[in-house]
């Protein structure tokens, strides 16, 4: 991050002036094509933290992550768990939205992935839901099969990561409807376990 942020990260302690400071990047190809940066958004003290892919057309437009179709999905599955937005904190790999919603590059992705390893860092959560295949590599191992590791808990240090199918993948294939609730009930269960430890 030296180049874009110099010392300045390793100070900031506070989630809105790394907001601040995120929203100046132009590390990448991608901010040249986007409208703008993509954060995130949410309980900046959230316990569960849920992280996609890159920002779509709608999110680029709006400078909010899942408002589009995926997420529209995604707040009817929180709302289903018995959550709303600003109960967890949401974001993405990148935060620039790709061309044409294309994959972002690895070297995109790893352009971007510290200032989210950053924002993780700040908010804390104990457990992190990898949406899609494109998060649970970044995140959890880039060998990662999504449909077969789908649903299976890993610990990377303190945290608990998940990796479930995107929600744009349940609008073109139904069928992962149900393993996504069950992966969701998962979180849920953990969660409560969490919270009553804390108690």
């Amino acid at each position: 991050m030296e180049d874009f942020l110099g010392e300045q990260a390793a100070s900031i302690n506070s989630l809105e002036e790394w907001r601040d400071l995120c929203l100046q990047c132009q590390r990448c190809f991608l901010r040249q094509g986007a409208g703008g940066v993509v954060f995130g958004e949410g309980n900046p003290r959230a316990e569960i933290m849920f992280i996609g892919e890159g920002p779509g057309a709608e999110e680029d437009r709006l400078g909010r992550p899942f408002v589009g179709a995926a997420g529209q999905l995604l707040e009817r599955i929180l709302a289903a768990a018995g959550w709303q937005r600003n109960d967890v904190y949401i974001a993405n790999i990148v935060k620039c939205r790709p061309p044409g919603n294309r994959q972002p590059q690895r070297e995109e992705i790893d352009t971007c992935f510290p200032l989210l390893q950053k924002q993780v860092e700040l908010i804390d959560p104990g457990i992190i839901v990898c949406l899609g295949a494109v998060a649970s590599k970044a995140l959890i191992n880039p060998n990662i099969s999504i449909t077969r590791e789908r649903g299976c808990w890993h610990k990377i240090g303190e945290r608990m990561l998940m990796p479930t199918f995107h929600p744009a993948a349940l609008l073109r294939d139904p069928g992962k409807k149900r393993p996504v609730w069950e992966d969701i009930q998962q979180v849920m269960a953990l969660h409560r376990k969490i919270s009553q430890e804390e108690t």
